[in-house]
């Protein structure tokens, strides 16, 4: 699958499987429950190709991926066995600055390709 990779690197830098307590995810954001989120490296997660930013908020962690989270999501379960709930409501708003990233992050990671291609 195409989220192989992006996955994999993902469950390394979060801490491992055996980190996860829970993953769910929502429309642009794969939110995990983890056992210690000091052991996640989360540096190398915001600056890697494919996701778009990382957000510590509410006892989640929450990584940024865009529209193709649901993609993602499925080759998550895959690779690590787990069994989640699929699709929650973006019904928590978050801080404000939370909600100003979610819409820069929504208008702008469409056209990350095309801008990176024209640069």
């Amino acid at each position: 699958m195409k989220y192989a990779q992006l996955v994999a690197m993902i469950i390394e830098n979060i801490g491992g499987k055996d980190n996860i307590n829970s993953v769910v995810h929502c429309t642009t954001r794969l939110r995990f429950k983890l056992k210690d989120e000091h052991r996640a490296n989360t540096d190398y997660l915001k600056a890697a190709d494919g996701i778009v930013t990382v957000v510590q908020s509410g006892g989640q962690y929450q990584v940024v991926i865009g529209n193709h989270v649901a993609d993602v999501y499925q080759e998550l379960m895959q690779q690590t066995g787990l069994t989640g709930q699929e699709q929650v409501p973006d019904d928590d708003k978050g801080s404000l600055l939370d909600r100003f990233i979610d819409l820069i992050s929504g208008i702008f990671a469409p056209a990350l390709g095309l801008l990176a291609a024209t640069g």
